[in-house]
């Protein structure tokens, strides 16, 4: 460990071990934390495969982490490492806390973590590190930390050119200028995506700014993001359709338009000769809406032929619809009626860290230590509406402009406004006891309160607060010289989000789209966390082995109702998580060559009985039994990545293998149903010297143009004419891989 803290501690002068001190890269509440177990991708591993892409790149160098596009475009996809998530959709196992440049970045309204907004042209460094409390709430796995350059690590004048074979056409221009004591840079990234399945595309801007300024025992950095996206993710599609046309969507559309905007102030004053008091604040906008066809289970009324209701748990229909206290007609929409639901949060938020940290050489090895606190407040408002549609020939659905309210309850308008107020106080301490051997603990205390105001009526009102004390220790110990051993133990918390406690009431299920009916109380989520390793480090070769496990209770999961398109959470008793990652990595001579396998095995510890009512083996209730010992969904037992590259002065190559075994389906919680295949997919990636500064890099994603699913679940195939697959009524559903696809770049530095 002694040899790691000078690489992940940047160092400008001040006097000796003092200089180091004032210059402390804190990309996390703790400082330079847990560094012995943590994982690391530099600026070259991030920017290794055409074009800067955080996602690809923690796919690649993270064992065990896998890149899931549920919502069927890679602007969203949801990153999955060790049974739990980060990621765009609501639902998932979201169980790892993201930083930005200090700055925790999963969005406070439902802790998710939108990838279309990370300023991938900027990144230089990014850090997955075992669960520890001091990073926060929501770190039940782990925490990803990803710090940006600035003028003097990204200087000069850089600019690139892309455009692949599925007609995404981009480019970014970066400028770097200063010193170490002040400098600026500033970027911007604009991108068209035509997506390679039907009717999916997207676009996306990104602007990114940070000015750094030092003095004589003090310093600032001041930085700004900007980001404008609009994503069309059409999700899963029936695997008889994907047969017949792998790039077809079910049901259109499903678009989500984005609006961020994110300014750090981070002034920090030296104390001592060894220490450094910061002040981390943060004010951040959100704007999303969303626009999401689907299929509806309506029909004429039982009681009155002539009036539009929506289907009852007995296959009747007696809940009518109305639009402004008007009934609907039966024939409002033609003989295929739908939905279109419309939904959009709106969310201000800003907060600050202050710690004060010390790192000081002893003469048997570096303490460090960390205190602080962390304030964070939010404020969201959420609307939706779902309104009449008609689904026409190609299953795309006509917004026919009648909001609907059905007279049971089932098809609501939401207005809602929340308020999070996150406060937490945090201790962290590594201490050397001999040469060989040292101790880091932390401790966490946080309370979080969530209030709601349903501006409608008082159905979503609610006032719900969280405590909650976690403490970690790990030991470290240098077996021989290079020769590391760790093992340690945590303690960790994710509690509800306004989301979640919106939406968890199982007789009034809410729209997959939307997300919010009632708020019955849910339990924090609480998770123990064991981990141990062996890692070595030489000139040419490197390697490490890890074992894991993570105990949770109250698990919340999305939870599939009778109602078509909709849902709940529920918290749903215990879960165990664990595994065995290991890693080699050797270079000489220009050659490089890496390996990385992750086993993962995550099952319920509890039985019960769940709705799900498209699986073919639920009974006529729409339920299934999940048994202990079942495995969990969307969660595959095995990964490996294999990697072979080789570098010259004015050329580079290399080859990757991604392979991924199956996975049960979501909605499959009682392994009742084959898993997903699995599959092995090849990647091929080059650069060449043009003209000094002047460099083309290429990569062929899916060499062998692979058909692969990366997620599974279940849709109601059967109620709907695939003139694709006349006849068509396997339920299973997946998300497919992209097939292959060239991606060209252009890179020019002045």
């Amino acid at each position: 460990m002694r040899k790691l803290i000078p690489l992940l501690i940047s160092v400008a002068p001040i006097p000796a071990l003092a200089q180091e001190a004032q210059q402390i890269v804190v990309n996390a509440p703790g400082g330079t934390i847990d560094l012995d177990e943590a994982r690391g991708l530099d600026l070259a591993a991030i920017d290794a495969s055409g074009r800067a892409d955080l996602g690809r790149a923690l796919e690649r160098a993270i064992p065990g982490m896998t890149l899931g596009e549920a919502a069927g475009n890679p602007w969203q996809a949801t990153l999955n490492w060790r049974g739990f998530s980060a990621g765009a959709l609501q639902g998932m196992e979201q169980g790892l806390a993201v930083y930005l440049d200090g700055v925790r970045f999963n969005q406070p309204f439902g802790d998710v973590v939108l990838l279309d907004l990370m300023p991938d042209t900027v990144l230089v460094s990014a850090q997955v590190n075992d669960a520890n409390p001091v990073l926060g709430r929501n770190a039940l796995a782990g925490s990803l930390l990803v710090q940006t350059g600035d003028g003097l690590s990204l200087a000069g004048l850089k600019a690139q050119g892309d455009l692949d074979s599925e007609g995404m056409v981009g480019g970014a221009v970066s400028y770097g200028t200063g010193t170490a004591q002040s400098n600026l840079l500033v970027a911007f990234e604009a991108r068209r995506d035509a997506g390679w399945r039907v009717a999916s595309p997207s676009k996306l801007y990104r602007a990114f700014a940070k000015g750094i300024h030092q003095g004589d025992g003090w310093g600032v950095e001041l930085s700004a993001l900007g980001a404008s996206t609009d994503l069309t993710g059409n999700g899963v599609a029936p695997i008889e359709l994907l047969d017949a046309k792998y790039n077809a969507v079910f049901t259109r559309p499903d678009t989500t338009r984005t609006r961020f905007a994110r300014l750090i102030a981070a002034p920090w004053l030296a104390t001592g000769d060894t220490g450094r008091l910061e002040l981390r604040a943060h004010w951040q906008y959100l704007d999303r809406r969303n626009a999401n066809g689907d299929l509806a289970d309506f029909g004429a009324c039982d009681a009155n032929l002539a009036r539009l209701c929506v289907e009852d748990d007995d296959d009747g229909f007696s809940d009518p619809l109305f639009s402004g206290g008007t009934p609907i007609a039966a024939d409002a929409a033609g003989d295929d009626p739908a939905v279109f639901n419309r939904g959009k949060e709106r969310t201000h938020a800003y907060g600050a860290t202050l710690q004060w940290l010390d790192v000081h050489e002893t003469a048997i090895g570096p303490r460090r230590i960390a205190l602080g606190g962390t304030w964070e407040r939010a404020r969201t408002r959420f609307g939706a509406q779902t309104d009449l549609g008609e689904l026409e020939e190609d299953r795309s659905v006509e917004d026919l402009g009648l909001p609907l309210v059905s007279a049971g309850g089932a098809i609501l308008p939401v207005d809602l406004v929340t308020r999070l107020d996150d406060v937490a106080l945090f201790a962290s301490a590594q201490i050397p006891l001999t040469r060989a051997l040292s101790v880091e603990a932390g401790a966490r205390y946080s309370r979080n309160r969530v209030v709601m105001d349903d501006r409608l009526g008082t159905a979503l009102d609610g006032n719900h607060t969280f405590d909650r004390f976690n403490p970690s220790v790990e030991f470290d110990y240098a077996l021989a010289e290079g020769i590391h051993a760790t093992a340690g133990f945590a303690l960790t918390s994710r509690n509800p989000t306004p989301a979640e406690l919106s939406c968890a009431d199982p007789d009034a299920p809410c729209t997959l789209a939307n997300f919010f009916i009632a708020d019955p109380h849910l339990s924090q989520v609480t998770a123990t966390n064991w981990h141990g390793g062996i890692n070595a480090m030489g000139k040419a070769f490197a390697w490490r082995i890890n074992v894991w496990r993570s105990q949770t209770s109250n698990d919340i999961r999305m939870i599939a109702s009778t109602v078509r398109g909709r849902a709940y959470f529920a918290n749903l008793g215990h879960t165990r998580r664990q595994g065995v990652e290991a890693s080699a990595e050797w270079r000489r001579d220009g050659w490089h060559a890496s390996a990385n396998y992750a086993f993962t095995d995550a099952r319920f510890r509890d039985a019960f009985t769940m709705s799900s009512p498209s699986n073919p083996a639920a009974d006529d209730e729409g339920a299934i039994m999940v048994r202990r010992g079942d495995q969990l969904p969307a969660v595959p037992r095995h990964a490996l990545n294999l990697r072979l590259a080789r570098e010259e002065r004015s050329w580079s190559a290399g080859l990757t293998l991604r392979a991924r075994s199956g996975q049960y389906l979501a909605g499959d919680e009682g392994n009742d149903n084959p898993r997903t295949p699995g599959y092995a997919v090849f990647d091929l990636d080059g650069a060449v010297n043009l003209a000094p500064g002047i460099r083309l890099v290429a990569q062929l994603r899916n060499v062998l143009d692979k058909r692969y699913a990366t997620f599974g679940t279940f849709s109601e195939v059967d109620e709907i004419d695939l003139a694709e697959a006349p006849g068509a009524e396997n339920p299973r559903a997946y998300a497919p891989g992209a097939p292959r696809r060239l991606t060209v770049s252009l890179r020019a530095e002045f």
